[in-house]
């Protein structure tokens, strides 16, 4: 029997028109390649780069879907689809409403913690946690680029970190997560969907093999046998995957003799860290594969955050995970086994706020910021409107950013703002968390002016300044792996340059944390209850450099 989840619920669907007309699905857009399209000599890792953390994975028929963790980010659980597992393409989220998604007060790093995507009878579901904000529950869909239920909330009332569900043979549905801290394990429980509660309440099942937080567990059938996936070491140098089995769902498990199965932890010579918290999916040609989470350290500092890597997989003799043919996975791999590849179009470089709604790669921090910006007051114009909430606040400012997704891009955007006050502030922003950025802005009453401002550790520093010609003005930052530069102009001439920050005290190393550098716009520096004036950003370009 092969190996069981819902990630193949619907393997017998040969093609997305099939699934869509089952289920409605009619938002999903073919990809452009040609029809003689082949397997692929090669792929590189990331598949999915800059912070895309915590993969889960389902298939239908020929499609791919995978979810990533979202944390203090709004909208919450981005969901991307994929006809060859290497080239994703961003379709929704999970979680776009105030109503789905609390994080009201929610610190930097908390939220949304990694989330479980499953498809069974036609139907989605996407397990999570709310760390700050009511614990474990799930929501579901038949379209997965569409809207999502409302939550449903789990009778868990145990520190209840990663859950993942599975469907059993028999019409039975486990649920699965981590409990217990930092030397937990693996608990279960059956859970019942349709009346959304667990049966019974979860339970130990297994403990791994003695590594710190044994997390992210997913459950799965495979010849006869129900075997356990978890993260094991920290999400961080010492990450590792390992497995057990057992003849039943609930135990007991016995441990691989071969475990970890896959980690790069005592190997700092290898480009790709941290590797750990995989899910698995097969192909219809019979092929596996584990979509897992890496990083990329930058003289030990990964600031990019962890991302999505691929990774074959087989099953050996013995009925265990062999990954990536026991070698250490590569910025580079053989694409042998790979359905046949099929890119989508490239993402336009420049947003010229022109469309009805937010691209979908745009994300504000702990809710959907009505009041604070609007695409339809100043035509053709992302308009922020600052509140006194500054970037420094554990609520919400006035913010709109998107994943640095590349270590060597250019992003700009041309601004129009006439502060009212010394404090008003707006401009581009590359964001850790609240102690940690760095803003080029434009600031200053009754003469304005142009500031590089650092923020590390808690404190700002002015690292830079340039008097202001009158009208729209560029900000423009440029990346390598070690650093910033930063400059502006009117669009028509030359940019002048304004200084440059290193990449490191934004990093997870530094700065703490589990996400990566956000990029875009802010505004800042109402007095309370006040209202200042509007920042209206023309666009904004994010462009990849190639090496």
């Amino acid at each position: 029997m092969s190996l069981r989840t819902a990630a193949s619920a619907f393997s017998t669907l040969s093609t997305l028109s099939a699934f869509s007309a089952l289920v409605g699905i009619t938002s999903l857009a073919a990809p452009a390649h040609a029809a003689e399209a082949k397997q692929p000599a090669s792929y590189s890792n990331p598949v999915l780069s800059g912070f895309h953390a915590d993969p889960s994975i389902c298939r239908v028929g020929g499609d791919y879907y995978l979810a990533t963790s979202s944390f203090e980010y709004f909208p919450g659980v981005p969901i991307f689809h994929s006809k060859d597992l290497v080239h994703w393409r961003q379709i929704g989220h999970a979680l776009t409403l105030a109503s789905q998604l609390n994080l009201t007060h929610t610190r930097s790093s908390q939220g949304i913690y990694a989330p479980t995507l499953r498809c069974h009878d036609g139907v989605f579901y996407m397990v999570t946690t709310n760390m700050e904000g009511g614990g474990a529950f799930y929501v579901h869909t038949r379209d997965p680029a569409g809207e999502w239920s409302e939550p449903v909330w789990l009778n868990d009332p145990a520190f209840a970190m990663d859950p993942s569900l599975f469907f059993d043979d028999d019409g039975k549905v486990y649920y699965t997560r981590h409990g217990g801290g930092e030397h937990g394990g693996v608990y279960q429980a059956e859970i019942d969907l349709k009346a959304g509660k667990l049966l019974e309440q979860p339970r130990l099942v297994w403990s791994g093999t003695g590594g710190v937080w044994p997390e992210g567990p997913h459950l799965y059938k495979h010849d006869g046998q129900y075997y356990l996936l978890i993260s094991e070491g920290g999400t961080s140098y010492n990450h590792s995957l390992t497995m057990a089995r057992s003849p039943s769902p609930m135990g007991p498990y016995t441990a691989y003799a071969g475990n970890p199965v896959i980690t790069h932890r005592g190997h700092p010579e290898l480009p790709l860290q941290a590797i750990g918290h995989g899910d698995l999916v097969q192909t219809p040609e019979g092929k596996w594969w584990m979509p897992l989470l890496g990083i990329r350290p930058v003289e030990q500092k990964h600031h990019l955050g962890r991302e999505t890597m691929l990774t074959p997989v087989a099953w050996n003799k013995d009925g265990w995970l062999t990954v990536n043919s026991g070698q250490p996975l590569a910025l580079e791999m053989s694409g042998a086994g790979l359905p046949p590849a099929a890119p989508w179009p490239a993402q336009p470089v420049r947003d010229e706020f022109d469309a009805p709604r937010l691209a979908l790669h745009w994300t504000q921090l702990r809710g959907p910021g009505d009041g604070l910006w609007s695409l339809s007051e100043c035509a053709g114009h992302l308009r922020l409107k600052g509140s006194s909430v500054t970037m420094n606040d554990i609520a919400q400012p006035a913010f709109i950013a998107r994943r640095q997704e590349h270590m060597r891009m250019r992003a700009a955007t041309q601004l129009e703002f006439q502060p009212a006050a010394a404090s008003e502030a707006a401009g581009l922003v590359l964001r850790q968390n609240e102690k940690n950025y760095y803003e080029l802005r434009i600031t200053g009453a009754p003469r304005r002016r142009l500031e590089l401002v650092e923020r590390v550790q808690g404190v700002t520093t002015l690292k830079g300044s340039a008097e202001l010609p009158a009208g729209p003005v560029v900000l423009q930052v440029e990346s390598w792996p070690d650093h910033y530069v930063f400059s502006f102009g009117s669009g028509s001439g030359p940019f002048k340059p304004v200084g440059s920050l290193p990449t490191a005290p934004l990093s997870s190393e530094a700065a703490g944390g589990f996400t990566g550098v956000f990029i875009g716009m802010y505004a800042e520096g109402a007095k309370p209850r006040q209202a200042m004036p509007a920042a209206d950003f023309a666009w904004f370009d994010y462009q990849p450099v190639e090496k």
